[in-house]
């Protein structure tokens, strides 16, 4: 198993004793009339400086999530409350509500992604439920067309 699968704690205490005892053995090597408590502490110092660099934290493993449709929202709606609406369920990752790019209005409807647990019981909660005198139409959002992929089918 990789050192790097260990919590950073670990890693970190494996690699200050290593470089303490490489320490210990350059400068006594470089300096010899020093004592040995000094050596040793000198391997920690280096270590301290050295350990940041090599240790860095598992990554996480991927967590699936789901970007959900909201439309029919009321115009005064913003992302901070979007955002509290839909926290009720889980993490929200990000919120967009869409503008008109000429007027910079908003169009009534938006994107929120959550992990896909949480979507799915906001999404059963929230989908025809009254917000800010609105009903909400809440459905898993569709994939993005690209516009080359438009193009090449209408050519």
């Amino acid at each position: 198993m990789k050192l790097s699968h260990y919590p950073v704690y670990i890693q970190s205490a494996f690699y200050a004793v290593v470089l303490a005892v490489l320490g210990y053995f350059v400068v006594s090597w470089a300096a010899p009339a020093l004592s040995t408590a000094s050596l040793f502490a000198i391997g920690l110092l280096l270590g301290g400086f050295l350990i940041p660099l090599l240790t860095r934290p598992p990554v996480p493993a991927a967590i699936p999530t789901t970007t959900l449709y909201v439309g029919n929202l009321p115009y005064r709606a913003n992302e901070a409350s979007v955002r509290a609406l839909f926290e009720e369920f889980g993490q929200v990752l990000s919120v967009r509500l869409m503008k008109d790019k000429h007027t910079g209005k908003r169009r009534g409807f938006g994107f929120v992604e959550m992990p896909s647990d949480a979507a799915l019981a906001a999404q059963q909660a929230l989908n025809d439920s009254e917000f800010q005198q609105r009903t909400l139409k809440v459905r898993e959002a569709n994939e993005r067309k690209d516009e080359e992929d438009e193009t090449e089918q209408s050519a």
